[in-house]
């Protein structure tokens, strides 16, 4: 039978990581998630053993996924079966679910979890939609990514999504103060001073195992009977790790940030989100890319330097790299945020194109047609058309856009920046093109 029966997926020994030993064993010990375990929720029957149907638990690590899992082996006793999807395949799901059967045979019920069931692949996935339909299993899956993004439709429309938060700042404290005290953890062999407990909740970052694996490293650096001072764990823990997954929701999540923090002028949440994509190794020439985009999305002829700057970014990217590129995108970052903001020009060629799908397209007017070729004039080419520099104001009266579309405007400047200047002549420069 593949996979572990029972709660021995989920049993740590006293030589496991702290955050191991530490897991809850019952739902007064799970800290935070109140939305999905209070009295009368679906999460809650599931935990105590009269719920019937399958979830797939989503959220940042260290949140208590495998947590909530484990209580429910624990009611669900050897009916329970845990299944990782790093070493398990289509085969080893089709077994369990062919064991499931004969269970149901006995009237007993099968508890499937699956950790990260995001990387499943469809097939793998596909292969659980009759057992969960028919519920000869009851799943439990567990994933760190967006299931819209990384779990088949039909296996989301026969589960519960339900959504677990970050841990908030007490939640975290809690789970530290319990871990210095319990036989489990470290027994009170070390105690915790409270600018220390501060800074590995600030650390942790919402995440339960690493506040727990941060303070398992600091108190290993400290005598029995010492005490974890804010020093000990700067020596010991260097720095937070960057929550963020390249093909994940936080990708998405802290770019979408990032653009909108440039767009609402606030440069120092755009440079916040900037060194987030930096320091949890994203690709600098997609963050080049999207600063290239901002600026003529969101600034656009308000500031007609922002693309210049933002193009030359993307080339000083690719030119040198990193580390020393993420000044060429600081720089860029900083001058797209400071610059007078206009979405005129996305919104111009937004409008041309609407027309053109709405079949608004009519020939080109005779005159501006091609003549450089025998015969051209014969059919009308080019015949009447006005050189523009034979006007002492570089402006002539005449028609360029097709017939029927006259009257069409699509480009609206702003009066913000560069625009401003822009705005105050263009209405008399249309009405000298198109009299």
């Amino acid at each position: 039978m593949p996979g572990a029966r029972g709660a021995s997926f989920f049993e740590a020994g006293s030589g496991a990581p702290l955050a191991a030993r530490m897991r809850p064993r019952s739902l007064e010990e799970i800290a935070g998630q109140r939305h999905l375990l209070s009295g009368g929720k679906p999460l809650r029957r599931l935990v105590e053993g009269s719920g019937a149907a399958s979830v797939i638990l989503y959220g940042p690590p260290g949140t208590g996924k495998t947590t909530i899992a484990s209580l429910i082996a624990q009611t669900m006793g050897q009916n329970f079966v845990g299944l990782s999807a790093l070493t398990s395949g289509v085969k080893e799901v089709r077994q369990v679910i062919d064991a499931a059967r004969r269970d149901l045979i006995r009237d007993e019920k099968t508890v499937l979890f699956i950790d990260e069931v995001h990387r499943f692949s469809k097939t793998q996935q596909d292969a659980l939609l009759a057992a969960v339909e028919n519920r000869t299993v009851l799943l439990v899956a567990a994933t760190t990514e967006n299931p819209s993004f990384s779990v088949v439709a039909p296996l989301l429309s026969r589960s519960l999504l339900l959504k677990l938060e970050p841990l908030s700042d007490e939640d975290l404290r809690g789970v530290l103060e319990r871990a210095v005290g319990d036989e489990r953890g470290l027994a009170g062999s070390i105690s915790l001073a409270d600018d220390a407990r501060d800074q590995l909740v600030l650390l942790a970052g919402g995440d339960a195992r690493r506040a727990l694996t941060y303070l398992e490293a600091a108190a290993e650096a400290v005598p029995e009977g010492g005490t974890v001072t804010l020093d000990v764990v700067r020596d010991n823990v260097n720095r937070a790790v960057v929550r963020y997954d390249r093909d994940g929701d936080q990708h998405y999540d802290i770019t979408s940030a990032f653009i909108k923090s440039i767009r609402g002028s606030d440069v120092d949440a755009a440079l916040h989100y900037l060194a987030r994509m930096i320091e949890a190794g994203e690709d600098p020439r997609f963050i080049a890319r999207r600063l290239v985009i901002h600026a003529s999305e969101d600034i656009g002829m308000a500031d007609p330097t922002a693309l210049q700057t933002a193009t030359a970014a993307a080339q000083a990217v690719q030119f040198i790299g990193m580390p020393e590129g993420r000044l060429a995108l600081a720089q860029a970052t900083i001058h797209l945020a400071t610059a007078p903001k206009s979405a005129a020009v996305y919104q111009a060629i937004d409008a041309a194109q609407a027309d053109v799908r709405a079949g608004n397209a009519g020939p080109v007017p005779p005159h501006l047609r091609d003549g450089h070729y025998e015969g051209a004039k014969a059919l009308g080419n080019a015949v009447g058309y006005q050189y523009p520099h034979d006007d002492p104001r570089g402006v002539v009266q005449q028609q360029y856009i097709p017939e029927g579309l006259e009257d069409r405007v699509y480009y609206q400047p702003t009066e913000h920046g560069a625009e401003k200047r822009i705005r105050e002549y263009l209405g008399r420069l249309r009405k000298m093109v198109r009299g």
